[in-house]
């Protein structure tokens, strides 16, 4: 669109008023006409917005090369989304990829997309790295059944909480610490609304104690990513051409809007992108009808929280503890033949309650005079629930003379309630 820019030259005297003065007369007599010159607003709008992403581009640049050069181990956990692509992008400008300064993680949840799982190899064959891959522990990278034989099928649907530890945090953790990271990079951006609004491009992350954190992106706008994209064809998650914006598990992510009416097709949009790129839209799609358990609807998966470093730097009841430790169905079994009385809890390490109840269960173990033992029960799911009356963590078990095994049904965990139970049952 055109428009004319109209430039006039006028003068008067102050100290006149408003009244005409002679030297208003003669420089109007004197100036040129008015001037008409052409403005072209969408060559201005597109100038603009290259002069914006080159910005961008330096800025993410500028904050990729401190945190690889400044740090000994950077390391960059890949969920494939458009701004990971982008940053995938410029690592390899930047020649990370290929001297292997900066490493790519992947994280298998056991629910990606299939076209998720596709486009990993496809990324790694394209920019010649081979990602760090990690997932649940004491499973093979993409069994999915031998996930659910270990953890249940349905555990994000029993409690979502445990799904994010056991599918998330955990094989997060556990990737950073394996790969001695010291800076994190990441995706994150401030247009991505919620507990992202504030993000600066670099932090102290609440993982490992205080590990930086690298936000390349931070202020990127959700269309700066896909700018970027479609300026240097970067490879992009295909599913972007099925109308989802973000990619997440296949469980509880949805294109947006739901009829798949908007979408990035060779490298430009078709239909409203508006509905993609307007503040806090990126992320509509992701974690649909989930809920954390105060009822609020969840927004992020627990690995950017505080608190998420609190999970999984050990087992429960270690060396030293008063509670006896378990270390075989066959163990278990012996204890519940062997004629005396004790007390079993059954329990995951990286399950909440379980975490909970450490402490007051040590101090029954201490006090009790009997033994009291505890036994991991998420590695072999079918034996617990056969014998030991376990369908979720914790559950605790007066294990009687007989060998009856006698389910504590109450939540309340603590040394007095336990030790009510146990002395009822044993009576």
């Amino acid at each position: 669109m055109k428009f004319l820019v109209l430039t006039a030259f006028l003068s008067a005297s102050l100290t006149t008023g408003f009244a005409p003065s002679p030297s208003f007369s003669t420089s109007m007599r004197t100036a040129s006409p008015l001037k008409a010159e052409v403005f072209d607003q969408e060559q201005f709008i597109t100038e603009s917005k290259d002069m914006r992403l080159k910005h961008l581009e330096e800025q993410a640049m500028f904050a990729l090369k401190i945190a690889v050069e400044n740090y000994g181990n950077a390391v960059f956990p890949n969920a494939l989304i458009a701004g990971d692509c982008v940053i995938t992008h410029l690592l390899n400008r930047m020649g990370y990829l290929k001297d292997g300064k900066c490493k790519i993680m992947f994280v298998d949840t056991f629910h990606l997309f299939p076209e998720t799982v596709e486009f990993i190899k496809e990324v790694e064959g394209h920019y010649g790295f081979e990602g760090e891959m990690f997932c649940a522990e004491g499973v093979p990278v993409f069994d999915k059944d031998a996930f659910d034989a270990k953890y249940g099928a349905n555990l994000w649907k029993e409690d979502i909480d445990e799904y994010d530890r056991v599918c998330k945090v955990e094989p997060f953790q556990r990737g950073l610490k394996t790969l001695k990271t010291d800076c994190m990079i990441n995706g994150r951006t401030r247009w991505q609304g919620a507990e992202r609004a504030w993000i600066d491009l670099f932090e102290n992350a609440p993982i490992g104690g205080g590990l930086a954190k690298c936000n390349p992106l931070a202020y990127w706008t959700f269309e700066d990513t896909f700018d970027y994209i479609a300026k240097y064809s970067v490879p992009a998650h295909p599913l972007h051409a099925k109308g989802y914006p973000s990619l997440g598990d296949a469980k509880d992510t949805i294109p947006i809007p739901e009829d798949g009416s908007v979408k990035f097709v060779d490298f430009k949009f078709d239909g409203d992108m508006t509905e993609w790129c307007d503040y806090g839209n990126e992320r509509k799609g992701r974690f649909v009808g989930l809920q954390n358990k105060d009822g609020s609807t969840k927004t992020e998966c627990g690995i950017h929280v505080d608190g998420a470093e609190r999970t999984w730097d050990r087992d429960l009841w270690e060396d030293g503890s008063a509670v006896k430790k378990i270390d075989s169905s066959d163990a278990a079994l012996e204890i519940k033949k062997s004629g005396e009385p004790s007390v079993m809890v059954v329990y995951a390490p990286w399950c909440k309650f379980s975490q909970d109840m450490e402490d007051e269960y040590e101090k029954f173990a201490a006090d009790s005079g009997m033994d009291v033992y505890s036994f991991r029960g998420d590695e072999v799911r079918d034996f617990v629930q056969d014998e030991l009356n376990t369908s979720s963590f914790p559950t605790v078990n007066v294990i009687k003379a007989d060998g009856t095994a006698v389910k504590y049904e109450s939540e309340v965990r603590t040394v007095e309630a336990i030790k009510e139970f146990v002395d009822k049952t044993l009576a």
